[in-house]
């Protein structure tokens, strides 16, 4: 069978994220302490790809750049649509009303709140605050990457977002465990392990930090934490959607007042609705209402994280180290208010919608008991996330 001419300008690239991405794998399930740490497989695969991509005395042959946008864009796209098999309603059902007004209101304010900062305060381009507000408010890398697509984001800014996950998102691994210990013993409001679950899972960036950090407390925590986690990961979808939609109508509005007709087709040509993210709540759709076999949903998982680790090797490879070192301190000066946001902001609006909707929230184990979920649980694929 011939190959075309672009898809043989593509094998090199490709070839060499693949390596990455199995090497990425490789090594998280090798180097099992990395895990304490949080750091999941995209998280490897981006700085295995950085790594090598910034040999010093060597420059990155043209030869691999086809390959890599390909899997930036379109691998990445099919990464996110097959996030949703990590998916179910039934995780929305558990967590109740209280939990899913936790979590939208969490990210709607942490995603706004870091864009205002980063923009009118710091003075930072909107499309770095944009991406790291992305990944504060949802979950993690995952976010970040779906978010490039309609930002239209480089590489160099995709990187210094995920970098700031990655730093303030190993600090909460252990953090979050000191403070429940120091709280442990007052009977207050958080020292209720399923309490603090649902506040480690709607403040922590990566799933992979709020397994970690919720696991190094005990496994209630642990059952409550991921469940909230993954509801903040199902917004993504929505999330994506209004962020387009946001978009097109500034664009409109930048532009000077024509006839309603000239005004709606105008709104229309700048509406790129990210399709990957349609699918991607088709498919958790799916998995809500088509009860696939147990080692189907492992080997799409296990798919599924080869086809997002290679899209971050490749954006590894791409960006080069001269470019972060010109962005300077303020992304991290960014991430690190929205982290204290996170930390104060997030705990005053857990308290305050639990106290608002009178819920008896110690409930929650005996509507879904952790000891059960944390039995059925294979917690080795929700690392890789």
């Amino acid at each position: 069978m011939l190959i075309s001419e672009e898809w043989r300008g593509r094998i090199p690239g490709l070839g060499m994220a693949l390596l990455l991405g199995c090497m990425a794998m490789l090594i998280s399930s090798q180097l099992l302490w990395l895990s304490q740490f949080g750091l999941s497989i995209l998280t490897i695969a981006i700085l295995l790809g950085f790594l090598f991509g910034n040999i010093p005395g060597r420059t990155l042959s043209p030869l691999f750049f086809s390959g890599f946008n390909f899997a930036k864009q379109k691998i990445l796209r099919l990464g996110i649509i097959l996030f949703g098999f990590r998916l179910t309603f039934t995780d929305i059902a558990s967590v109740g009303m209280t939990g899913i007004l936790i979590d939208l209101l969490i990210v709607t304010s942490t995603f706004c709140l870091t864009w205002i900062i980063g923009v009118r305060f710091l003075g930072m381009d909107r499309v770095t605050a944009m991406l790291i507000g992305s990944g504060c408010s949802i979950c993690g890398a995952a976010a970040i990457l779906a978010t490039q697509p309609i930002l239209q984001a480089q590489n160099d800014r995709v990187t210094i977002a995920i970098s700031t996950i990655v730093i303030f998102g190993t600090i909460g691994i252990f953090l979050y465990p000191a403070i429940f210990l120091a709280i442990r013993d007052l009977n207050l409001f958080f020292s209720n392990e399923t309490v603090f679950g649902i506040y480690i899972g709607s403040t922590i960036h990566e799933v992979a930090q709020v397994v970690a950090a919720s696991g190094a407390i005990s496994e209630d925590v642990t059952g409550s934490a991921v469940i909230t986690k993954m509801i903040r990961v199902m917004m993504l979808g929505p999330f994506l959607l209004i962020l387009s939609s946001l978009l097109a109508i500034e664009h409109q509005q930048l532009i000077a007042k024509e006839d309603r007709a000239q005004s709606f087709k105008s709104w229309m040509n700048q509406l790129h609705i990210p399709w990957f993210a349609v699918w991607f709540i088709v498919v958790i759709c799916f998995n809500s209402f088509v009860s696939l076999p147990t080692t189907w949903i492992h080997g799409l998982v296990v798919f599924d994280n080869l086809l997002l680790a290679m899209a971050m090797a490749a954006l590894g490879m791409s960006t080069q180290f001269q470019v972060i070192v010109k962005a300077g301190l303020l992304p991290l000066q960014l991430a690190a208010i929205i982290f204290i946001w996170l930390l104060v902001g997030g705990a005053l609006i857990n308290w305050g919608i639990t106290v608002l909707l009178s819920t008896d929230i110690t409930g929650f184990n005996d509507f879904f008991p952790g000891d059960r979920f944390i039995a059925n649980l294979d917690f080795k694929f929700f690392w890789r996330v």
